[in-house]
């Protein structure tokens, strides 16, 4: 196939970026946006009230409690392929059926997860102000962690053993070499 039958792009498309509390998700996704020139969305924002109430008493969510919050990056992640847009969204999607539900009818999405040992993200946890997360439920966040395998073709794992551009960097050579971007 000639450069000019090439497969384009998908126009719209999403990029979850996922790990547990403090693995980089916000600063790699920020910085991966702004490379793919693509809609920044938090998935913390998009979060309903009551379980920002519950995990600001330091009480981890459970399955109930994140299905509502699955079902807005869900409609995050269709928006923007209807649009025709690409988007960079935060989501822990820490279990498999997490992400199958962020995956239901949209086409055009990839999951990078970010992969780290619990030292390095204790450490990284602690240096931070301000965040509703408290280094102390990161337990609940690597027992909920279903890790993904090689039957999700549509995962990039990324070690978080280099710096933030680095990683984006890795990212997009990735992304690149699967055509989405």
């Amino acid at each position: 196939m000639s450069k000019s039958e090439s497969k384009q792009p998908p126009a719209g498309f999403s990029v979850v970026v996922m790990g547990v509390s403090g693995s980089g998700k916000t600063t790699v996704a920020e910085m991966l946006a702004a490379e793919m020139q693509a809609t920044f969305i938090d998935g913390d924002d998009l979060h309903p009230r009551a379980n920002v109430k519950k995990m600001g008493e330091g009480s981890p969510l459970n399955d109930e409690d994140r299905a509502p919050w699955l079902e807005r990056i869900n409609d995050a992640v269709y928006n923007l392929e209807q649009r025709s847009r690409k988007g960079v969204i935060v989501c822990s999607a820490l279990k498999k059926r997490y992400r199958d539900a962020i995956r239901k009818d949209n086409k055009n999405l990839v999951f990078v997860f970010l992969d780290g040992p619990k030292h390095v993200i204790l450490e990284r946890m602690a240096a931070r102000k301000g965040h509703f997360m408290k280094p102390d439920m990161l337990d609940s966040q690597f027992d909920a962690l279903e890790r993904p395998d090689i039957s999700e073709q549509d995962v990039l794992t990324v070690t978080i053993d280099s710096t933030p551009q680095e990683i984006v960097s890795r990212v997009t050579e990735r992304l690149k070499a699967r055509n989405c971007i």
